[in-house]
């Protein structure tokens, strides 16, 4: 279960003990932020793309957008979302559930810089029920993310 992966991920950090398990669904970032009571923004998204065989993950704010002439620029690439089925066998996660931990080794991480704007975020744990909050340098660490990325618009 791609929860557990997560757990056991977040575990060697000492954070699994702070995942958030809900009674209702978080799989939309409009569902997460009822569910935590929080503003939409603040949920981290990860937005998933093809490279080929590989999967590019891009965690960015839930108001954030991805600005397509960025992306080329950034990965020489069409933004090309994954289908449901590509993300499961490509990142290991269910959509609904997608996060940047317990990854797939097929999957390149990355965090949008409209991330820098919070001190915590909220993302997912694997399944579409959960979420962890987070500051933004356990973000980077616990996610193991390539490097920071500007590819997003729309949330400045």
């Amino acid at each position: 279960m791609s929860i557990e992966r997560v757990r056991s991920c977040l575990e060697k950090f000492g954070a699994a003990d702070r995942i958030i398990e809900f009674d209702v669904s978080s799989a939309t970032v409009e569902l997460a932020a009822a569910a935590l009571g929080c503003p939409g923004e603040r949920i981290a998204k990860s937005i998933t793309f093809k490279n080929g065989d590989r999967a590019v993950l891009v965690v960015a704010t839930g108001d954030a957008k991805i600005d397509n002439p960025k992306f080329k620029a950034q990965f020489g690439i069409k933004a090309k979302m994954l289908t449901p089925e590509e993300v499961e066998e490509l990142v290991g996660h269910s959509v609904g559930g997608v996060c940047p931990f317990g990854v797939k080794e097929s999957t390149d991480i990355y965090l949008d810089e409209s991330l820098k704007r919070f001190d915590t975020v909220f993302p997912a744990c694997g399944s579409a029920n959960s979420a962890i909050e987070l500051t933004i340098k356990e973000l980077e660490e616990y996610s193991g993310s390539s490097k920071w990325v500007d590819v997003c618009k729309n949330w400045e």
